[in-house]
């Protein structure tokens, strides 16, 4: 009999040896502090340096008013950044939430202007509702400015539990959620 390789698993466990699935993961990228633009690349551009992710398409720039922020806060410019990568979803929250803080972002405010925002939307097939770890991301789909871009690059995904990325862009209110001529860059 011929093993034939399994197409969903590209690497080991080095310690274990066991298989570790790829997985179709969506991380939201938003900035509402400095230089907007620069700050959703370094996202792109620090999510992406590693060789357990493996970039696969990066949404146009679109800007948002806040959401569920302080009066006065900037709007947003926002993307989504979807890869394969055979990491856990645990692991994919420490690396966004480091690449965060590596961009100045404090939360020295609740909900207040970030210089760099990213959120885990979903990872595969994956569910988690840890304590701080929800996946896919609990309010992805009210969510406009999250959709809306998710949908240019990735309409098909199928988000556990609550369907087509493509029909849950559909059923949302697009109001304030502007597409710019903007655009962000996968590392090469």
């Amino acid at each position: 009999m011929t093993n034939v390789p399994n197409p969903n698993v590209v690497d080991a466990d080095t310690l274990t040896g066991d298989l570790r699935p790829l997985r179709r993961t969506a991380f939201a990228l938003g900035s509402n502090l400095g230089d907007r633009l620069e700050f959703l690349q370094a996202a792109v551009d620090t999510l992406t340096d590693s060789s357990e992710i493996v970039p696969v398409a990066v949404s146009p720039v679109y800007e948002s008013e806040p959401v569920d922020t302080p009066d006065g806060s900037p709007n947003f410019f926002n993307a989504v950044l979807v890869v394969d990568t055979t990491l856990s979803p645990r692991s994919l929250m420490e690396r966004a939430q480091s690449t965060e803080t590596a961009y100045g972002r404090t939360r020295d405010v609740p909900n207040g202007p970030r210089t760099l925002d990213i959120d885990v939307l979903a990872v595969g097939d994956v569910t988690s509702d840890d304590d701080d770890l929800h996946v896919p991301h609990p309010r992805l789909a009210e969510r406009a400015f999250v959709l809306i871009p998710w949908a240019d690059v990735d309409p098909d995904f199928a988000v556990p539990g609550l369907g087509r990325v493509v029909e849950l862009s559909s059923a949302v209110d697009a109001t304030g959620v502007r597409r710019l001529d903007e655009a962000l860059e996968i590392p090469a």
